[in-house]
């Protein structure tokens, strides 16, 4: 397994939707196991293909819940169902997130507490996951991830503007920018 560069906003793969995955073979695996590798050195919480500039249908995830559960696994041709999000004002603590491919921002986000996320796993096996709270808001990022969705472009005022200008100055948002966790000095 090795460390792969992470693609930043401007990337043509992040902004197109992912192509599902056909065949689960040993390219899979291994793209599968770099891909926890880079994220385990970023640090993440969870890694989609396109952000590795691979525009495939499958993301990664490993997070600890406050319980000392881990939540870990690979997600190929994932499908997603989320409540409907909370109606108020946003939380700037609770609901902040962070992306690998935006490296070193976090803004507020309104996610859905409760969503159902079905897909494949390596093993060719379909499972569902009904998760709620942080683990929902990972499954969320990275699922939109496949859709050609970056968290901020889904802010709102005045985030949407903060995000917008932290790129602008950042000179991101052109084809061929990357990171590699463990060489540069970039977190999402």
């Amino acid at each position: 397994m090795r460390i792969r560069e992470i693609v930043i906003t401007g990337s043509p793969v992040l902004h197109r939707a992912a192509e599902p995955v056909v065949h689960i073979d040993d390219f899979i695996a291994e793209l599968v196991d770099d891909m926890f590798a880079t994220m385990e050195r970023a640090p993440g919480v969870g890694l989609a293909a396109p952000q590795v500039g691979e525009n495939l249908a499958l993301f990664v995830y490993d997070w600890v819940d406050d319980d000392d559960r881990q939540h870990r696994g690979v997600a190929i041709n994932p499908t997603l169902v989320m409540d409907p999000l909370l109606i108020g004002p946003l939380d700037y603590e609770e609901e902040l997130e962070g992306c690998l491919s935006v490296p070193g921002e976090r803004f507020p986000l309104r996610r859905s507490h409760r969503v159902v996320l079905t897909a494949t796993n390596l093993q060719g096996n379909e499972f569902t996951v009904e998760a709620t709270g942080w683990l929902a808001r990972i499954f969320q990022h990275e699922y939109d991830h496949l859709l050609g969705i970056l968290y901020v472009d889904r802010l709102t005022h005045p985030y949407d503007r903060e995000a917008l200008d932290a790129v602008s100055e950042s000179g991101w948002g052109e084809p061929g920018m990357s990171w590699l966790p463990g060489r540069d000095n970039l977190e999402g």
